[in-house]
């Protein structure tokens, strides 16, 4: 797990490292700096042209440091170092006299005014104008410096963060006075802005870089946020038993689809048969037996009392967990099963699709879900939940007071989709592609999270894994056929591998 803290206590967490591995606060400086410096020759060679943008604080301080290694290196380097209000910060300062001592570096201290250099697409830009410590939108002089950066068709590497962006919330930020990186190269943590949507212009790729910050900090500092990794996945991962049977493995129900949406309850049945559980009974209106009995074979049905749609609650009481809204559709009598369903059910219960949309005008409903309950919705099925948002920085603020207030656990599906719980706890999960994007992939993702809840895995375990999983047999699917040409089937199919990959630890 990879902890993501605010930026304000990433200063902190320098600040303990500082204070007791000891080092100085230079030396973790020039510790950064060589990891910066490597990451940026792996990707360029010496013939490629730098162009770097310091600005006066320790970001400043940073780009200075890398241009000087850069240059020891043979590198062509040409240094633009802002000092318009005449102060560097102190490791800035050092990093400057360091740098003069470097014959071959064309370097330019900004006072007053500010010529801009000729950048072509051969040039690297590396952008060392304004760090993590940024609390306003830039402006003046500095907001021109990026808007001319940007308008450049030079390859821009941005220093921890890229200059401009706020570390979480950007709200209220001024987009065309943030530079717009290539590749970010992060200082030990990722920001919690990085794993929103509309910051990727600005972000770009982004990449981990160990400066050997205090792992005893690390682990002991609270923070809600965290990125999952394959080990903590593996590690929760139950282990089959010899002498297991079906009986072991739980039961689940799943109800799902109406007329002209049997698909869904086909993926959804596949994807949760695929994912361990013992026995799955599918509860369908008639007109879709036929297609699911033959599509899923190693599913039961159960016939609704409606030939065409979900119209009446089921009994629930001896299964372990049951999913309900793919492919349901939104029908009178089909919201009137729904949240006759939710009040007769003592069941964790996964509410996807239609049922979130039905729930949208019953809001007061969610509350009364089941305890251990699983919501998994897409951006605009939340806001049918919590209302408009601005952007992912608020959908996530209302999502965590959705799921606490209502006591249910969220997964917010996306690229990095968000497993909220209702302790205000976020797991973003960094599996999947773009190739998801495609009709079916939610009904799948619904068919895992019920097959583990109905193994008896807790409602936070279940979701995170869910997550994990779908999006590791999506990529698996990715790279067998592409992202343009992967369906929501193919990731049923790369389902087992996926689970083998947990399973071995590969």
């Amino acid at each position: 797990m990879i902890k993501i803290f605010p930026t304000i206590q990433i200063k902190e967490l320098d600040a303990y490292t500082i204070e007791n591995e000891p080092i100085a606060s230079i030396d973790l400086m020039e510790r950064a700096s060589q990891a910066l410096a490597k990451a940026i020759s792996e990707r360029w060679g010496a013939e490629t042209p730098f162009t770097v943008f310091a600005g006066p604080g320790n970001n400043g301080g940073d780009a200075l440091a890398v241009s000087r290694l850069l240059a020891e290196q043979g590198y062509r380097v040409e240094v633009y170092l802002f000092n318009t209000k005449g102060t560097l910060s102190p490791d800035c300062e050092t990093n400057k006299e360091r740098l003069a001592r470097v014959s071959g570096i064309d370097f330019h201290e900004i006072t007053t005014q500010f010529v801009p250099p000729v950048l072509t697409a051969e040039h690297v830009v590396v952008d060392g104008l304004f760090g993590s410590g940024l609390n306003k939108p830039l402006s003046g002089g500095f907001a021109a410096v990026v808007k001319y950066i940007n308008s450049s068709p030079a390859t821009v590497v941005a220093i921890d963060v890229p200059s401009g962006l706020m570390g979480e919330d950007n709200t209220y930020n001024i987009q065309a006075n943030i530079i717009r990186a290539d590749l970010t190269l992060s200082l030990q943590l990722p920001k919690l802005a990085f794993l929103f949507a509309e910051n990727e212009p600005f972000v770009g790729e982004w990449q981990l870089l160990d400066i050997g910050l205090s792992e005893e900090a690390i682990t002991e500092k609270e923070t809600d946020f965290a990125l999952t990794e394959h080990e903590d996945m593996a590690s929760v991962l139950k282990p089959r038993g010899k002498f297991a049977h079906k009986g072991s493995f739980g039961r689940a129900l799943l109800i799902a689809g109406s007329q002209g949406m049997a698909g869904a309850s086909v993926l959804a049945a596949r994807a949760c048969l695929r994912s361990g559980v013992g026995l799955l009974t599918v509860h369908i209106p008639f007109c879709n037996n036929f297609i699911v009995q033959t599509a899923v074979p190693e599913a039961m049905t159960e016939i609704d009392i409606n030939d065409v749609r979900f119209s009446c609650a089921t009994d629930t009481d001896d299964y372990q967990a049951v999913g309900i809204g793919p492919g349901l559709g939104r029908a009178e009598d089909t919201e009137a099963a729904l949240l006759d369903q939710i009040d007769s059910c003592q069941t964790p219960m996964i509410v996807d699709a239609d049922a979130l949309n039905l729930l949208g005008e019953h809001r007061s409903y969610i509350g009364r879900l089941p305890k251990g309950s699983i919501l998994t919705p897409h951006p605009k099925e939340l806001e049918r939940l919590v209302g408009k948002c601005q952007n992912s920085y608020e959908r996530l603020t209302k999502a965590r007071e959705l799921a606490k207030s209502a006591g249910v656990y969220i997964i917010l599906k996306g690229a990095y989709s968000v497993i909220i719980a209702p302790s205000g706890k976020c797991w973003f999960n960094p599996t999947g592609n773009p190739g998801m994007a495609t009709g079916g992939s939610g009904d799948v993702l619904t068919g895992v999270v019920l097959a583990l809840l109905a193994q008896g895995y807790d409602a936070e375990t279940a979701a995170r894994m869910a997550a994990y999983v779908h999006g590791l047999a999506g990529d698996i699917a990715c790279k067998k056929h592409g992202a343009m040409g992967m369906t929501a089937g193919d990731i049923v199919t790369c389902l087992p591998l996926a689970w083998r990959m947990l399973e071995e630890k590969l």
